[in-house]
C-alpha cells in the first residue's frame, strides 16, 4: 500500500520518494493503531508515531473511524472519539481521513460532526486524495474533465495534494500532468500541491523557485493550499522545518501569523454546514495571499 513502485508512482527519485513513502507507511499505521484501539487511540498514537509524523498517522486512524461509523450508521461514534482530547489537534487530518472512504466504497455522504461543521468538507478532499493515491494521474485526468460543481472542485484539491506524491515531487511532472487537465481543474489541482508541499515537505529551494514559476498565474491557489498546511501544523503544535521554509518562501510572513489568516477568514463561517461556506473560506484566504503578495 506505500510502496510507490506497487502504486505505479514515480520512482526515479529516491530522497524524496523515502520522504513520501514514509508519510504512507505512517498513514497505514495510524489506520491499524485505530482499528485495534479505536475506543482510545490517543496513547499508541502518541506513543509508536514520531511527532512531526502524528498527523498523517492521524488521518488513518480518520479513515478507519469514517469506515467504522459507517458500518454502524453513526453508533459507535469513532470520529468523534478520535476528534476528542488529543485528537482535537488534529482535526484537518482527522476529517481528510475519513473522507478516504469516499473512493474506495463509492460513498457520497460525508461524515457530519455537530463541533466542527465547516471542516467536515475536508473529507471531500480527502476522498480526491484517495482517488488518485489508488488510481493514480489517469484519475486524476478523469477527474479534471468532469463537469464542474462545488463538490469536484473541493476534491480536486486532494486529487492536487495526491500527485504531489505520484509524482515524487518533481514540479516538472506535476505541471505536466496539471496541465492536460481541463482549465478550469487547474487551480484546484495547484491548491492541494501547496497543501503538500508545505505539510508534506519533500521539496528543495530549486523546487520552491520551479514551482513559483509552474504556479503561473495560479498562486494565490497554490498559497492558499499553503495556508491550510501552515494551519494544521500550527493547530497540531509540531511544525517541521520544511513547513516553516516553505511558508516563509511562498507567503513571506510565519507559521503562526499564516495559521491566524486561516481563522480571520473562516469568522462568520464555522458553524455553517453546507459546502459553498467551505469554499468561501478558501475564496477569502486567496484575496488574503493576493492582497500580501
Amino acid at each position: 500500500m506505500a510502496d510507490f513502485g506497487a502504486r505505479g508512482f514515480r520512482t526515479d527519485r529516491p530522497v524524496a520518494r523515502a520522504v513520501l513513502e514514509e508519510h504512507a507507511r505512517m498513514f497505514l499505521t495510524g489506520f491499524n493503531i485505530g482499528a485495534a484501539h479505536w475506543r482510545a487511540p490517543h496513547a499508541e498514537l502518541a506513543g509508536r508515531v514520531p511527532d512531526a509524523e502524528r498527523g498523517f498517522a492521524y488521518e488513518g486512524a480518520g479513515m478507519f473511524a469514517g469506515l467504522l461509523d459507517l458500518a454502524t450508521a453513526g453508533r459507535a461514534r469513532a470520529v468523534r472519539r478520535l476528534l476528542a482530547g488529543p485528537g482535537h489537534a488534529y482535526t484537518h487530518l482527522v476529517h481528510v481521513g475519513a473522507g478516504w472512504l469516499l473512493s474506495p466504497l463509492r460513498v457520497t455522504a460525508v461524515p457530519r460532526v455537530p463541533a466542527t461543521p465547516l471542516l467536515r468538507w475536508l473529507a471531500v478532499d480527502g476522498a480526491g486524495f484517495g482517488e488518485v493515491y489508488f488510481g493514480g494521474t489517469p484519475a486524476l485526468v478523469r477527474r479534471a474533465h468532469r463537469r464542474p460543481d462545488p463538490r469536484w472542485e473541493a476534491r480536486l484539491a486532494g486529487c492536487g495534494r495526491a500527485l504531489w506524491f505520484a509524482e515524487s515531487a518533481d514540479v516538472a511532472g506535476v505541471a505536466a500532468v496539471v496541465d492536460r487537465a481541463a482549465p478550469a481543474a487547474r487551480p484546484h489541482l495547484w491548491a492541494g500541491v501547496g497543501l503538500a508541499v508545505a505539510y508534506a515537505g519533500a521539496a528543495d529551494d530549486a523546487a520552491f523557485d520551479a514551482l513559483e514559476q509552474a504556479v503561473g498565474p495560479h498562486f494565490a491557489h497554490f498559497g492558499q493550499g499553503v495556508v491550510f498546511a501552515a494551519a494544521a501544523r500550527h493547530r497540531s503544535g509540531v511544525v517541521p522545518a520544511h513547513t516553516e521554509r516553505a511558508v516563509a518562501r511562498f507567503l513571506g510572513v510565519g507559521v503562526a501569523e499564516t495559521a491566524d489568516w486561516s481563522e480571520a477568514a473562516a469568522r462568520g463561517l464555522t458553524d455553517a454546514p453546507d459546502l459553498l461556506a467551505f469554499l468561501r473560506w478558501k475564496a477569502r484566504l486567496r484575496a488574503t495571499v493576493d492582497a500580501r503578495r
